[in-house]
């Protein structure tokens, strides 16, 4: 049986690619950060009749990484078949409004922790001649967007590496390849939210009122899908013989597709007026 690891399996798409890949005859092994969120997804694998295994591991911290697939190679008798670096973070926010600190960690979350992965089980990979890397990006890896800047930056970074990447591992078996997935009924997409609405009620940002005009134009786009539906790529991208560089997901496959055709100054007018960056502010007061 082949044994896959699914970072950040807790909830949303992570948590959905485990249990269909449970279904599918997998060795899932979902790694999470705390005890109680493995208590919680293997008994919500027992609830679908499936059996999953569980690692403890925090992306962002090298030891933590290294000890989780120390664990797995044992877990697994030589270390796993697949990989799908899932785990993610979102920042919402200006670019001026983001510290540095707050920049950094989401770098590290969401570019050197699933880089730092990808080193762990790559020798495993070469050494038995096969296996596979899914890395989960975003629409926002290939189109940025205003108060999305720092996310979009971390993604588009993960999506030139795993370019990089799949053209090095080509020649040891080692298949890469990228989802990117649009608005899904996840917790990172209301932790983006949550953290506009954290903006717009600070009263300190010369983007506060646009933040406010954003947050509406979330609103407008919902229903989002549900996070089963990206799920299933994801699976098609572990599962198929031979995958695609890439799988894109979701509504916003429209959207991509014109910025990639239209003028540049025809979408950033678009994308201000849905933002409300096209009305003049006034500076705040000081």
């Amino acid at each position: 049986m082949r044994s896959v690891v699914v970072t950040g399996a807790n909830s949303g798409i992570g948590r959905a690619v485990v249990l269909e890949l449970a279904r599918r005859g997998y060795d899932v092994i979902g790694t999470v950060r705390t005890e109680e969120k493995a208590k919680a997804l293997e008994a919500a694998a027992g609830d679908h009749s499936r059996t999953v295994r569980t690692v403890l591991m925090d992306v962002a911290d090298a030891d933590s990484c290294e000890a989780a697939f120390e664990q797995v190679e044992e877990m697994t008798g030589g270390g796993p078949w697949a990989v799908v670096n899932n785990a993610g973070a979102h920042l919402a926010g200006a670019v001026e409004d983001v510290t540095e600190e707050e920049a950094r960690r989401l770098l590290e979350v969401n570019l050197l922790g699933p880089a730092r992965i990808c080193r762990l089980v790559l020798p495993v990979m070469r050494r038995r001649g096969g296996g596979r890397i899914v890395n989960v990006t975003s629409m926002a890896g290939l189109v940025s967007a205003p108060f999305n800047g720092w996310y979009a930056a971390s993604k588009h970074a993960m999506e030139a590496l795993s370019d990089a990447l799949r053209m090095e591992s080509a020649h040891f078996g080692v298949h890469v390849a990228l989802v990117e997935p649009g608005f899904h009924e996840t917790a990172m997409t209301f932790q983006g939210a949550s953290r506009l609405v954290q903006l717009a009620l600070e009263h300190n940002s010369w983007y506060q009122n646009a933040y406010g005009v954003t947050l509406g134009s979330l609103a407008r786009h919902r229903p989002f899908r549900p996070a089963e539906a990206a799920a299933r790529t994801v699976c098609r991208a572990v599962c198929a013989r031979r995958p695609a560089a890439r799988y894109c997901t979701g509504r916003e496959v429209l959207m991509i597709r014109a910025h990639q055709y239209a003028p540049a100054l025809l979408m950033d007018g678009i994308q201000r007026r849905l933002t409300g960056l096209h009305r003049a502010v006034p500076p705040m007061e000081t």
